[in-house]
């Protein structure tokens, strides 16, 4: 299993999770509810996120709340920003099409 950033985000429902968690903290239970998969499925993906570097646990009693790591994410934007010219170029026409279109 990929635990390089890159490799976990691939999978939908991890970048979910780390959707959720962007928000604010959340309990295992919660993001388990959130995702629609089962506790198993979701203490799979939670692990292979912690693994990456990409969230923290924070045992409390017996819940664990799971909190978003930026770091590695700032890390991926670092590197996808000489590529961003690319579709930078693409949304500036887009935009002068639909103000056309605004014109019609």
């Amino acid at each position: 299993m990929a635990t390089e950033p890159f490799g976990v985000l691939a999978d939908p429902a991890r970048r979910r999770i780390l959707d959720l968690l962007r928000e604010r903290p959340r309990l295992a239970g919660e993001l388990t509810a959130a995702v629609g998969l089962s506790q198993p499925g979701t203490s799979k993906h939670l692990r292979v996120l912690r693994e990456a570097g990409l969230v923290t646990v924070r045992p409390e009693a017996q819940r664990r709340w799971y909190e978003l790591r930026p770091e590695p994410l700032a890390e991926i934007d670092a590197w996808l920003t000489p590529y961003r010219w690319m579709w930078a170029d693409r949304f500036d026409a887009l935009e002068r099409h639909l103000d056309t279109m605004d014109d019609e």
